[in-house]
């Protein structure tokens, strides 16, 4: 059997469909509030949330200014002038609602939990992701939710992983896993804090960060696999 007993995982890309669930909230803000926009618009703001999540993940702004600017900062290249923090609010509201599973998830967390302690560690908001996982009929198989915004850091930060890892019970690192979608939040977080990783490969990109993980998968239901080898490669 495995030498793990612990598996933190991600959420967004990870278990649930971040794509579809954003595209999904962007499409009901903007019909509420009369936007037309295209798909050069949507592609501009994609680009401009993903250089602020960096900048965050880095400690260069606060996840308040993340979600409270992205949106004026986004549509202001387009002429258009709007409440930020407003148009943050409708967009969690709808979020929230959201929770499109990735291939697989529902199935590989209801086996795992059979054999492993299951965490979640998240960048998310605690509100909103705590809503879609349970919706998601997910949170029953976690022993532990962590999320940046209760903990006051975030992944990578060396101190996120220290208070998950001072709020599990008897936590060992040689038996811990992390799996997650982002290389420079989950992976390279969990390398810093000793831990073994596993990076979800879900969009079949190249590694060309300089990021490198202790596995890469491409599909959730590779972990069984993963997980019945003895020892790490």
């Amino acid at each position: 059997m495995t030498k793990y007993e612990i598996l933190l995982f991600d959420v967004d890309d990870t278990l649930l469909d971040f794509d579809l669930a954003e595209n999904a909230a962007l499409d009901r803000m903007f019909k509420e509030e009369n936007i037309v926009v295209t798909s050069e618009m949507i592609a501009r703001y994609k680009e401009i949330n993903e250089s602020m999540w960096r900048a965050f993940e880095r400690g260069e702004v606060t996840k308040n200014t993340l979600h409270n600017t992205r949106f004026s900062i986004a549509l202001k290249e387009f002429g258009i002038e709007v409440d930020g923090t407003y148009f943050e609010s409708l967009f969690q509201k709808y979020l929230r609602e959201a929770h499109h599973y990735v291939e697989g998830a529902y199935e590989v967390i209801a086996q795992l939990a059979n054999h492993y302690h299951l965490y979640v560690v998240s960048n998310g908001v605690t509100v909103t992701q705590n809503k879609r996982l349970v919706d998601a009929n997910l949170a029953q198989y976690f022993k532990g939710i962590f999320i940046s915004e209760q903990t006051g850091y975030q992944k990578p930060m060396p101190d996120f992983f220290d208070y998950v890892f001072e709020r599990i019970d008897n936590f060992d690192k040689e038996k811990a896993l992390i799996i997650g979608d982002s290389l420079t939040s989950d992976i390279k977080g969990g390398l810093q804090s000793g831990i073994d990783t596993c990076w979800f490969n879900i969009r079949n990109v190249e590694n060309t960060s300089g990021i490198e993980p202790h596995y890469e998968i491409k599909k959730l239901q590779d972990l069984h696999d993963l997980l019945n080898q003895k020892v790490a490669l």
